[in-house]
């Protein structure tokens, strides 16, 4: 597949290449062929990088004696024309363009190689060369991650601006962690993203769930071990599954709601089955972080390869902001098409939720691996993003319930991306 072959091309991701070539920025994913030797350039061996902000002519001239390669990526959305989609298309359009055409992109959509429950095996036996994946669903292998996922229940919850200042907070967590670090080094595996917050967590329920009399019972699809514990403790009954088989699980009846991202809610047209939407304003539910991993061949790669590989995944993250917070607007909209009702919990839930969360998140820290000071970490950092992004021209000017109505689906988040990598921790870790 060459780039003249792409078949999914979003004005937003034009944008966001062409930026990146005059910013003389770096995108990119991972080895295919390349771990076989066949593209691994002079042997095997590492060979020439080149500097973050340099310009093409520089990369051009780093990659001028490389063979090409095609790298597998395997993003979270189901298909090119999914609103999750820009997260996995921006990535290819950087990559290639940024490698002039020698790494070829070949995305594989809906988890069509492997599922989230074996995701890590296809990125270490050669299957997949780079994927998004839900560490959380294995809290046990992934202890700090998860444990991170629960404290970032800290971060004030919004649609739009919250999602970006999560997000950012989140990248510097997961840098910063070398637990989860280690954890992935242990598997083979090179950290691309290696805590990505995503979205928010809503309910989506077959009928309006606002007050704790509404919880009483309520089975609830639920996605970590944190969340079980907010459900229980609100009254409902949890439901560990994938989110594959909840639409067919609310149609039946078997869960009456789902705790989960508005994105795959709005992808998966679960508002056919359960129209109505819950958000907090003050409190927010443990999130269940993902992360964009590279697989076993990575590090055979040439080093300029990697390093477009490492740089474009950061700067893609402009493709997945326009996801998740489009996303977001989508779900809102599909809600109320459906007929169903997009409400705020009640205050006293709300403080429910809250100090039940700060219960979880002690408990976090106690487990030793995510340090004592992570609270206080978080708050400073969100509170430094947020005034980044306000700087930037990113802010809320409405609530969920209008959403659809506010949020301008042209905005380009390529500021977003490039702030969060220039002036965070991932920088520290580009491949050298």
């Amino acid at each position: 597949m060459t780039t003249a072959q792409l078949t999914h091309r979003l004005p937003r991701a034009a944008t966001a290449a062409a930026a990146f070539s005059a910013l003389a920025l770096t995108l990119g994913a991972c080895a295919g062929t390349a771990g076989t030797g066949e593209g691994a350039g002079g042997g095997g061996e590492a060979g020439e990088g080149f500097a973050y902000d340099a310009p093409q002519e520089d990369v051009d001239a780093a990659l001028a004696d490389l063979d090409p390669v095609e790298i597998t990526f395997q993003p979270s959305a189901a298909s090119p024309d999914s609103v999750m989609a820009p997260a996995g298309t921006v990535f290819k359009e950087i990559v290639e363009e940024r490698s002039g055409g020698k790494i070829t992109v070949d995305i594989v959509w809906g988890q069509a190689i492997a599922g989230y429950a074996e995701v890590h095996d296809a990125l270490s036996d050669g299957r997949l060369d780079v994927a998004y994946t839900l560490p959380v669903y294995d809290p046990a292998q992934f202890a700090a991650i998860n444990d991170l996922g629960t404290v970032m229940s800290a971060v004030e919850p919004s649609p739009y601006t919250g999602e970006l200042i999560a997000n950012a907070v989140g990248n510097e967590l997961g840098w910063n962690n070398e637990d989860a670090l280690t954890t992935y080094e242990e598997m083979g595996l090179t950290p691309l993203t290696p805590f990505a917050a995503s979205g928010g967590y809503y309910t989506v329920c077959n009928t309006p769930v606002e007050s704790a009399d509404d919880w009483d019972g309520l089975q609830v699809r639920i996605a970590s071990t944190a969340q079980a514990a907010q459900t229980q403790q609100l009254g409902g009954s949890p439901t560990s599954m994938e989110y594959a088989e909840t639409f067919e699980a609310l149609q039946r009846g078997t869960v009456d709601c789902t705790l989960g991202q508005l994105v795959p809610s709005a992808e998966g047209g679960i508002f056919e089955v359960a129209p109505h939407l819950g958000y907090t304003t003050e409190a927010s539910f443990s999130r269940s972080p993902g992360a964009y991993l590279a697989g076993s061949g990575f590090k055979d790669l040439p080093l300029a390869y990697q390093q477009i590989i490492f740089d474009s995944n950061a700067l893609a993250s402009a493709g997945g902001m326009e996801a998740v917070i489009g996303g977001n607007a989508d779900a809102v909209r599909q809600a109320k098409e459906a007929g169903g009702e997009v409400t705020p919990f009640a205050d006293e839930l709300q403080e429910s939720i809250s100090e039940y969360s700060k219960e979880l998140s002690e408990e976090a820290i106690g487990n030793g691996l995510i340090g004592e000071d992570i609270l206080e970490t978080i708050n400073s950092s969100e509170e430094e993003w947020s005034a980044r992004f306000e700087e930037l021209g990113y802010t809320d000017e409405g609530t969920v319930e209008d959403f659809d109505e506010w949020f301008d689906q042209d905005t380009d988040f390529s500021g977003y991306a490039k702030a969060v990598y220039e002036e965070g921790t991932a920088q520290e870790h580009r491949p050298s």
